[in-house]
C-alpha cells in the first residue's frame, strides 16, 4: 500500500471537522468553512496560514467525488514548457547563448527589434520558463545563484565561539514589566554556552556584559562570529575585541545558517527551560538568571550531545583545556579593557561633556581632541587617554563653586628692562652718536661718518 501524499493528508486534516458530521443543516456547511477559515494552519511549503473559504470548500467538495486522492495536489501536464512558437524559442535560446548576460527584457526587445515577434507578444513569464527548463535563466556567478554551504566544526574548543539574541519572555524589570532578551556565546568545538544571561535589552552594552563574563569563566575565543546587527557592529565592541586580540567576523546579512549551531540550541532552550518556567516563582531579572544559571550547569552542560559522540558539552570542552587561551598579565587590567573610549575635544576652560554632564580634565590639554574613557555600566568617567591609549591624566566632574576660590595660573609676564640689564651696545645708540657727531673744540656738528655702521660695529 504506496503511502499517502502528505499534502493530503494534511488537507485532509483540515476537512476533519466537515467530514465528521452526518448530516449537515441548512446554512451549516457554509458557517463551518468560515470558521475553519478563521483558523491558523502550519501549511506545508509556504509561509502563509490561512486557508480561503473557496479553497477549502473546493477541497470539500473533491473528497466527497473521489475521496482523499482527490486532495493530492495536480501535476500541470504542460509544466515547464514554453508556449512561444518554436522559431522564436529557437532564436531566444540562440540570442542567450551567444551572450549570457542578456536581461530577458534585454532578449524581448531584440526579437521585436529583429522583427521575430510583434511588439508586446512575447511575455516574459514565458521567457523565462523557456530559459530555465534549458538552464539558461542565470549566469555564472549571479547575486541570485545558490551559495554554497557546508557543515562545519571547530576543531579545539576556545578556536570560535558563536553569539546570537533570542527574544525572552516577559518580566518585572525595574518594577515594571517588559520584554527581556537572551544573549548568548556558545563555544562551537563542544557546544557548551560559555556565558548567557537574560538581559534588559539588546544593546552593545548588554552584548559586551557577556562577553566579559565568559572570557573570565572560558578564557579568550580566537574568533567570535556574529550577525550584522547594529549591536554587534558598534564601535565599542570592536575596539574592546581589538584590544583582547579576538578576531570578530561577521555573518553575511540574513544567512542563520552560519549560527546554526546556536540557532538549534535556542529550540532546545525553549522546548526544555522556558516550557518548564513558572513566572509565579520569579521576583525579577536576577531570580530568573539564577534559575537559567543553574539549569545550564547542572542540566545542559552535563547530558550526552548527539552531535559529540556521546560526550557532554562540559566533557568535551575540558578535553581542550590545555589549549585555551588564557587572560594572563591581561587579567589584572580586564576592567580597563572593557572602558569605553569616547571622542572628545577639550574646551577651553578645561572640560568635557558626557551624557549631560562637564568633567574637568588637565587644563594643559585646552583645544586637543582626547579619548574620554568610560565606565559604561556605571556611567562614570575615568580619565583621558590619547590615541595611542596613554593616560593623560584623570577626569572629574565639574566644580563651579569651587572654581569660583580656585587661584588661576598666570602667565609669565616679561623681565622688565632696567637700565643694569639693557645690552652694553645698543644700535640706536650707535647710529645716534655717528650721524649727529658734534665737534667737542668748536661745538659744531660734524659730518657723517663715511663708514658703514656695520664697520664701527665691529671695530668696537
Amino acid at each position: 500500500m504506496n503511502d499517502l501524499h502528505p499534502v493530503a493528508l494534511f488537507r485532509y486534516s483540515v476537512l476533519g471537522p466537515l467530514l465528521a458530521q452526518d448530516h449537515l443543516p441548512r446554512g451549516e456547511l457554509k458557517r463551518l468553512i468560515q470558521e475553519l477559515a478563521n483558523r491558523d494552519y502550519n501549511i506545508p511549503g509556504t509561509e502563509r496560514c490561512r486557508i480561503g473559504e473557496k479553497t477549502i470548500e473546493s477541497w470539500y467538495y473533491a473528497w466527497r467525488r473521489e475521496g482523499i486522492e482527490a486532495l493530492v495536489p495536480k501535476t500541470r501536464t504542460d509544466q515547464g514548457l514554453s508556449k512561444l512558437p518554436s522559431s522564436i524559442q529557437e532564436a531566444l535560446l540562440k540570442a542567450k547563448r551567444e551572450n549570457p548576460r542578456r536581461s530577458i527584457n534585454q532578449l524581448i526587445l531584440l526579437m521585436e527589434q529583429a522583427g521575430w515577434a510583434a511588439r508586446g507578444t512575447v511575455p516574459r513569464s514565458s521567457v523565462h520558463r523557456l530559459l530555465k527548463c534549458h538552464g539558461l535563466s542565470r549566469p555564472s556567478g549571479a547575486a541570485s545563484e545558490a551559495q554554497e554551504y557546508r557543515s562545519y566544526e571547530a576543531q579545539y574548543a576556545g578556536d570560535i565561539w558563536v553569539g546570537d539574541v533570542m527574544h525572552g519572555p516577559s518580566m518585572p524589570v525595574n518594577g515594571r514589566m517588559q520584554k527581556v532578551y537572551l544573549v548568548s556565546l556558545m563555544d562551537d568545538a563542544s557546544r557548551l554556552l560559555t556565558h548567557s544571561a537574560f538581559c534588559p535589552g539588546e544593546k552593545a552594552l548588554d552584548i559586551e556584559g557577556v562577553l566579559k563574563q565568559a572570557i573570565l569563566k572560558r578564557g579568550l575565543p580566537t574568533k567570535l562570529v556574529v550577525d550584522n546587527g547594529a549591536a554587534y557592529r558598534a564601535k565599542t565592541l570592536q575596539g574592546i575585541c581589538a584590544r583582547l586580540g579576538i578576531h570578530l567576523v561577521y555573518c553575511r546579512p540574513y544567512a542563520p545558517e552560519a549560527k546554526g549551531k546556536l540557532e538549534r540550541w535556542h529550540r532546545t532552550f525553549r522546548d526544555q527551560f522556558l516550557i518548564e518556567l513558572e513566572p509565579s516563582r520569579i521576583a525579577d531579572l536576577a531570580d530568573l538568571n539564577a534559575r537559567l544559571w543553574a539549569w545550564l550547569e547542572t542540566l545542559y552542560h552535563r547530558r550526552p550531545h548527539s552531535a559529540l559522540r556521546g560526550q557532554t558539552p562540559l566533557q568535551r570542552y575540558q578535553q581542550d583545556l590545555p589549549r585555551i587561551k588564557t587572560l594572563g598579565h591581561r587579567a589584572a587590567k580586564l576592567d580597563e579593557l572593557f572602558y569605553h573610549r569616547l571622542s572628545r575635544k577639550v574646551r577651553r576652560d578645561g572640560t568635557v561633556s558626557y551624557q549631560g554632564q562637564r568633567f574637568e580634565v588637565p587644563y594643559e590639554l585646552a583645544g586637543q581632541n582626547v579619548q574620554l574613557v568610560v565606565e559604561p555600566h556605571a556611567r562614570q568617567v575615568i580619565g583621558v587617554e590619547n590615541s595611542q591609549g596613554e593616560s593623560l591624566g584623570k577626569a572629574t566632574p565639574l566644580d563651579l563653586l569651587a572654581n569660583n576660590r580656585r587661584p588661576r595660573r598666570k602667565p609669565q609676564t616679561p623681565v622688565e628692562i632696567t637700565q643694569s640689564t639693557r645690552p652694553k651696545s645698543s644700535l640706536v645708540e650707535m647710529a645716534h652718536q655717528q650721524y649727529h657727531a658734534l665737534d667737542k673744540s668748536t661745538g659744531e656738528e660734524q659730518a657723517p661718518f663715511k663708514a658703514p655702521i656695520q664697520t664701527e660695529i665691529e671695530e668696537r
